[in-house]
């Protein structure tokens, strides 16, 4: 599994910039939505094109700042939402097509210093993880959630195969005392998991990425935004991806393959009621871009990234229900009540 990292961690630049400005053209200018802000890394460069107008949208406040330096200097060519990808169709213009819409996922550098926000192993404040705009804390989830549900979510979700023995010690601890602040956590992660002096990945690193997705809900998150994306780009518009974990790649791989003109053969999954004749995009060929070496050693949490692109056809939206019938388990996981 890749390790997820924010495309902003430790570098200002946000990740394979000049693949995104390729793939957008914004020399030729048009509508753009960058739909994970951040430090604005992709708004601004697309900004410097005189005949460009961006929507850009983050869950998490703390932008706004940012956000707003930026309004000032383009009054009328930019727009900022604190909103989630689920509401992107309550904040663009309905009347236009979009040209580009950027997803860029993951944590970013602001998320990932400010320690009181819970996201790093280093912390020692309380264990919060949320992004913005979410009632849910994973304090919440590690003190309240049955043992069941929490071995699935740290199973599923972080993909953790000793899953078992770390919730079995959360719980046996959460009865003497709640559990509150982040390096309490990590303790009982690194008493749970089998030494393995090869692995260069942190021990935490997929617990905490479980709970990260199930506070911010992320993978109903981007397929709810993906589909968004798809009903309001022109023909000839694209939609850019680029994920950090292996279960972001795979929901973006199927979904731009499997509508796609070149489509592979029928799902068993496909409901009866979807047609084998919803197609959105132009041929889709597996276009998977990572960053160069050099770019690497420049900034070397950008090694797990990647980009997928898929260009929109001139055939009439409708809804993509196979999606959500391939990822069920991970929709209905994110659905549990805490």
């Amino acid at each position: 599994m890749n390790v997820p990292n924010s495309s902003l961690e430790g570098t200002p630049f946000p990740v394979m910039l000049s693949a995104v400005l390729n793939i957008c053209n914004p020399k030729a200018g048009g509508n753009f939505i960058d739909c994970t802000f951040g430090g604005g890394g992709y708004t601004k460069e697309l900004l410097s094109f005189p005949n460009t107008n961006i929507i850009a949208l983050d869950r998490d406040n703390f932008v706004r700042n940012i956000a707003n330096k930026i309004k000032k200097q383009f009054l009328k060519r930019f727009l900022f939402y604190n909103e989630k990808f689920s509401n992107l169709d309550k904040i663009i213009c309905k009347e236009k097509k979009y040209d580009a819409v950027i997803f860029d996922l993951g944590l970013s550098s602001f998320q990932l210093r400010d320690m009181s926000r819970g996201f790093s192993f280093k912390a020692q404040e309380k264990i919060d993880m949320c992004m913005g705009l979410s009632k849910l804390s994973a304090e919440k989830i590690i003190n309240n959630c049955d043992e069941n549900t929490l071995k699935l979510i740290i199973k599923i979700l972080g993909e953790e195969k000793e899953a078992g023995k770390i919730v079995k010690n959360i719980v046996k601890i959460r009865k003497t005392k709640k559990i509150t602040k982040v390096d309490e956590l990590v303790k009982i992660i690194e008493s749970s998991k089998k030494k393995n002096f090869t692995n260069k990945i942190n021990v935490c690193t997929k617990t905490f990425q479980a709970l990260r997705i199930f506070v911010n809900k992320e993978i109903t998150e981007l397929i709810e935004g993906i589909i968004k994306a798809t009903k309001y780009l022109k023909p000839g518009g694209k939609i850019i991806v680029i994920s950090f974990h292996s279960i972001e790649d795979k929901i973006v791989k199927f979904y731009f393959s499997q509508y796609s003109k070149d489509k592979s053969k029928p799902s068993r999954y496909l409901p009866e009621n979807e047609t084998r004749d919803i197609i959105f995009f132009e041929k889709y060929r597996n276009k998977l871009l990572t960053p160069s070496k050099e770019e690497i050693l420049e900034n070397p949490p950008s090694r797990s990234a990647k980009l997928r692109f898929v260009v929109r056809n001139n055939e009439q939206f409708s809804e993509p229900l196979n999606l959500k019938i391939k990822f069920k388990k991970y929709l209905d996981l994110e659905r549990e009540n805490v």
